[in-house]
């Protein structure tokens, strides 16, 4: 275990203020007081671990981050969790899957693997000084963002030899509506190709996608769809996040993993955890115009996306060029989608069992 220098702020948010804050908090716009640093250096690896007062960074214009997009993240989530009766204490939902694809992704940008228990370590130190900021309320939780920039100052496109990780932490609420959401399939852009980084989770392949997500917002659309770019046919997954389909006779289906679609962990635990409840999960190709002739058919009669920020978010409708399908009235939630969210959200809250050992409560004193 590393020692960890504890900085507090001489500045924290007073408690009125963060019980404001607490109430409303949105995604990704309210911020603890502290943050989680780690350096890293050929020549001394990982040092100078500290969880201190968040900050802007000092960086340099030169650094390679700016430069050659060396960058990396993750996206987790600390619950409010109540085991037995009358209890209640703090959880983090598979932390050790996020350590272990942090690793891959450091690999696939030449960066440096952090160690698993130093990962998990930054993110248990930083819930002990901020567990005030862990808000109460279904659908709300701690969202954890750990990170990693190269640093340094060289122009040259080759490994940086300075590496900063960081893990900010921000309350969340529900990152949408109740209701379904809209999806443009995007014919002009892809996502990635194969032996490029869709399997890494980067800020380049987000970057790529916004003009895409654009595209769908002026075509009425919340989020958009990619197809595979060899043949622009096959799905892939969205903007942000995995993608199933729910057929008539009740078995849900996912495209496969190929190296160009993220190891999405909750699209991983929500394929277990169907099975688990019975329900057939199959990973096969999904080809975009079977899914169209499939919901004019009744064939397919649901869809949803997966991700750490949304855990489920109903699918109502698909809309392209050619026109536009439904399912059910095009903004209702199917069955088989409210009963796999309950699940996982009931699991990760501690309102079910856990046979998967998936939930890590946090010792916070």
């Amino acid at each position: 275990m590393a020692l960890f220098k504890i900085e507090r702020t001489s500045s924290p948010t007073p408690a009125e203020a963060r019980r404001r804050l607490l109430g409303l908090p949105g995604f990704g716009q309210v911020f603890t007081d502290h943050m989680a640093l780690i350096s890293y250096s050929d020549d001394q690896g990982w040092h100078d671990a500290k969880i201190t007062a968040r900050r802007p960074f000092q960086v340099d214009p030169a650094s390679p981050v700016f430069h050659y997009g060396q960058e990396i993240f993750e996206g987790l989530k600390a619950y409010h969790h109540a085991p037995r009766e009358g209890e209640k204490g703090v959880a983090l939902f598979r932390p050790d899957a996020n350590a272990r694809r942090f690793k891959a992704s450091a690999r696939r940008l030449a960066m440096p693997e952090l160690p698993e228990e130093l990962f998990l370590q930054a993110l248990e130190e930083l819930l002990k000084v901020e567990k005030d900021w862990i808000p109460e309320g279904e659908g709300h939780s701690l969202y954890l963002r750990p990170f990693m920039i190269s640093d340094g100052a060289f122009l040259g496109v080759k490994p940086a030899n300075n590496y900063v990780f960081c893990v900010l932490a921000s309350p969340a609420g529900s990152y949408f509506s109740k209701g379904a959401v809209s999806v443009w399939v995007s014919e002009n852009y892809t996502r990635a190709a194969p032996g490029g980084t869709g399997e890494a989770k980067c800020g380049g392949n987000y970057a790529g996608s916004l003009v895409a997500q654009q595209e769908a917002k002026r075509q009425g659309c919340d989020q958009v769809l990619f197809l595979d770019s060899a043949n622009r046919r096959y799905v892939e997954e969205m903007g942000g996040m995995n993608v199933m389909f729910v057929h008539r006779d009740g078995h849900v289906s996912t495209p496969p993993l190929n190296g160009t679609i993220l190891r999405g962990i909750t699209r991983d635990s929500l394929l277990r955890l169907g099975r688990e409840m019975g329900i057939e999960m199959r990973e096969e190709p999904v080809d975009i115009e079977e899914v169209f002739a499939g919901a004019r058919s009744g064939e397919i009669v649901e869809a949803f996306a997966c991700g750490t920020a949304a855990a489920l978010s109903p699918i109502g409708s698909f809309r392209r060029p050619g026109g536009e399908v439904k399912f059910g009235d095009g903004n209702t939630p199917g069955p088989v989608t409210l009963k796999l969210r309950e699940k996982l959200t009931g699991l990760q809250r501690g309102r079910y069992p856990d046979p998967f050992g998936w939930v890590q409560p946090v010792a916070l004193d």
